[in-house]
């Protein structure tokens, strides 16, 4: 029931998003599978870092801003290590998510694999009532003022892909019933959220590959969130395309491979529901790192290699 009096739109939909909205939200969700199922993490080629800085609802005081930092980390042909690190911030709501996770996985053909994931960490709930104006002053979990709390998470997911294609489903966090505190419980929302996500690389030319991907996010009682998007990969260089999030935002979506290392993408949303009228957008910058990834690379060479060691998708550029 918050936040600034100059604009009743976010205080009349902040208890949707705490309760619906409890994982942060991502445009670039292709980019950033590792942050939500643990099983992704093995799946790369070689070592990645990613940031990540999301700026949602421009102009609305109190909207939320969500930093990531995550790795992913190939572990000989069959296993792999991963870490996330999160702070989002709404309102007088802050969140710090830290994870590690593992995978685990098989070979389902010589070019298909399934990988199998948990992780493990915890979050650390810090809020300030003292900030902002409220609709219902007299509301209990207002006299606490302030409350910092940690508890934990065990997360777990699958994920099966090829060159070309992937699929992959997972849980964030089981542990929604072990709440530390009612405080924690009235903003902390304790369903299980499950992630379904899903994407295919279609060669249209030598220079031109089209790459559709969704991502489906669900809570019991809240409704089904779902993401459509359609990138253009130019020359393995430049990628341009839109996205859709049913009944909530329009997106823009540009990347750039600056070397073989480096890729650099931004992300733009304009909100289609009432809440257009009241903010300017919501901004999404990423930033990923391939270790170990210097110099031009030969494709057909990378192929053999890969499918001789039975392990690894073709590029991490593709998902």
């Amino acid at each position: 029931m918050i936040v600034r009096k100059s604009l009743w739109a976010l205080l009349f939909l902040l208890p949707v998003l705490v309760s619906a909205q409890r994982e942060p939200q991502y445009t670039q969700y292709m980019y950033n599978i590792g942050s939500f199922n643990p099983a992704y993490v093995g799946s790369v080629e070689t070592p990645d870092l990613s940031l990540l800085y999301r700026s949602q609802w421009i102009d609305i005081p109190g909207a939320p801003r969500t930093f990531r930092f995550g790795a992913n980390v190939p572990i000989g042909e069959q296993h792999g290590l991963g870490f996330n690190a999160m702070s989002d911030q709404l309102g007088p709501v802050s969140q710090t998510f830290v994870d590690v996770s593992y995978s685990f996985q098989v070979n389902l053909s010589e070019s298909s694999f399934l990988s199998f994931g948990l992780s493990a960490g915890g979050n650390i709930l810090n809020t300030d009532f003292s900030k902002g104006t409220f609709e219902n002053p007299g509301e209990p979990i207002l006299d606490a003022q302030n409350i910092n709390e940690f508890y934990p998470t065990v997360g777990a997911g699958i994920f099966m892909y090829g060159e070309e294609w992937y699929l992959g489903a997972s849980v964030p966090n089981f542990l929604t019933d072990g709440l530390t505190s009612d405080e924690v419980a009235q903003i902390v929302e304790d369903q299980i959220q499950f992630h379904f996500i899903g994407g295919y690389v279609f060669d249209l030319s030598d220079n031109l590959k089209f790459k559709p991907a969704f991502l489906l996010s669900y809570i019991s009682g809240a409704p089904l969130t779902t993401d459509l998007s359609a990138n253009f990969l130019i020359s393995d260089v430049v990628t341009v395309g839109a996205g859709y999030r049913f009944d909530n935002a329009v997106s823009g979506l540009a990347g750039f491979q600056i070397n073989p290392s480096i890729f650099i993408g931004y992300a733009y949303d304009y909100n289609t529901n009432g809440l257009g009228e009241f903010n300017s957008g919501s901004h999404e910058f990423i930033l990923k790192f391939y270790l170990g990834r210097g110099g031009e690379r030969n494709r057909d060479t990378d192929k053999d290699k890969n499918k001789k060691k039975g392990k690894q998708i073709d590029s991490p550029r593709f998902f």
